[in-house]
């Protein structure tokens, strides 16, 4: 078993905020077995350069709080010499249960998961409007857990925890929403409404920070400490993990990518400002401008937008081009102020494959500054909204984990 890397040091930092230094022990001994699915006390003790006395200690409190059990390890030559079986830890099998919740605007993608990350099942809701108040999208949210749940005829009391990603300016901390595409009002205690009306701890969470998440845990991340993650729906997102965390702001309110200005009183965007890089690359704005410059036709979908460019329509090719254009410098921005190891542009192929051209990434190559090295990594992950999904199960898994070793006896 491998030592403990700088990135499975840093990984729960943020979720271990808070938790005294034996708390912090346990969550460290409990995510180590984790990432290994099953390890010996020996492995834990060399991988995280604890003592075996501490090793010991530390798991029989995991034990006794019903986090993890001893499994039978696999023989080997020298238990065979001893005549001693080996003896492994693993989490408990079927202990927790934890949901991820991506809210679209057309559905909710629904995904719960085992407490060892193993998927348990999956369900897209349908949601009656793009914009819902605060009480009815919390009601829709319970009752599509709820469905759910029937799928594998459990209840709901089962869910050790419910991650819910929110596109908007979220403070993840307070679960207060600032604003969000999502709800029709601003300024929302969500998290007063969720604690009401579930039964479980809830967790809120700007959508695309759950994105970067499951990028650094099973994604094109794995192993940086200092990346990015570009999302590109019906808005345009930004995560950003530096040092192994992820950056929220003072507010919780960074990384709004989507809201910084490429033009003096340009487009309009749904934030209801004007100039947004995310009025001419997210879907919202694209379809604006072509029902705009082309009639309804053409807004129907951007697949619909790139068939006409394709076609030779030289409006729809304009959109396209100064889409890209502005999607360039913007990731050329990024690159100058934060110097990432690699930017992911994420999203549904149909919705960005005009944004990765060479076109674009001659752009980005131009507006940086000159440095004799190598530029930055982007690439270019097609997610569906399941991914989103997974990576509000990852971080509720790390939230609930935290909370779970918090509480066991001191």
């Amino acid at each position: 078993m491998k030592r403990e890397s700088d990135a499975l040091k840093t990984r729960f930092t943020m979720e271990a905020a808070g938790l005294d230094a034996r708390a912090l022990t346990r969550l460290r001994v409990l995510n180590c077995i984790r990432d290994a699915g099953e390890a010996s006390r020996t492995d834990i003790a060399a991988a995280l350069k604890l003592s075996p006395a501490t090793v010991t200690f530390v798991t029989s409190g995991l034990m006794a709080g019903g986090l993890i059990e001893e499994v039978s390890a696999p023989d080997t030559a020298d238990t065979a010499k001893r005549g001693r079986p080996r003896v492994a830890l693993s989490l408990t099998k079927g202990s927790y249960f934890v949901a991820g919740i991506k809210v679209s605007r057309d559905k909710m993608s629904i995904l719960i998961l085992d407490f060892d990350g193993r998927e348990v099942v999956n369900l897209d809701v349908a949601l009656a409007t793009p914009q819902m108040e605060p009480l009815a999208l919390v009601l829709a949210i319970r009752d599509g857990v709820m469905a759910a749940c029937v799928r594998i005829d459990v209840g709901l009391e089962v869910l050790a925890g419910i991650s819910i990603g929110l596109a908007g300016l979220i403070d993840s901390e307070t679960r207060f929403v600032h604003w969000s595409s999502s709800l029709t009002e601003r300024n929302v205690d969500l998290g007063a409404l969720l604690a009401e009306h579930l039964p479980c701890a809830a967790f809120l969470e700007n959508d695309a920070n759950l994105v970067a998440k499951a990028e650094q845990l099973f994604g094109e991340a794995r192993g940086l400490s200092n990346f990015m993650v570009v999302t590109v729906e019906h808005g345009v997102g930004l995560g950003i993990v530096l040092d192994g965390r992820l950056h929220r702001g003072e507010r919780g309110c960074g990384g709004e990518f989507g809201h910084t200005k490429v033009a003096l009183h340009g487009e309009a965007c749904q934030c209801g400002q004007r100039g947004c890089l995310e009025a001419y690359v997210g879907t919202s704005g694209l379809l604006r401008r072509a029902r705009k410059d082309l009639g309804a036709e053409a807004a129907g979908s951007v697949a619909a937008l790139v068939d006409l460019a394709q076609a030779g329509d030289a409006k729809a090719r304009r959109i396209l081009d100064e889409a890209g254009q502005m999607f360039g410098m913007g990731l050329s921005n990024l690159i100058n102020i934060f110097d990432p190891e690699r930017i992911i542009v994420a999203g549904a192929e149909h919705r960005i494959a005009h944004l990765h051209s060479e076109t674009v990434l001659a752009q980005v190559r131009s507006s940086v500054v000159k440095v004799d090295t190598a530029l930055p990594e982007i690439r270019v992950h097609h997610w569906d909204d399941l991914m989103w999904a997974r990576g509000a199960a990852a971080m509720g898994i790390e939230k609930v984990s935290a909370l779970k070793v918090k509480a066991l006896a001191q």
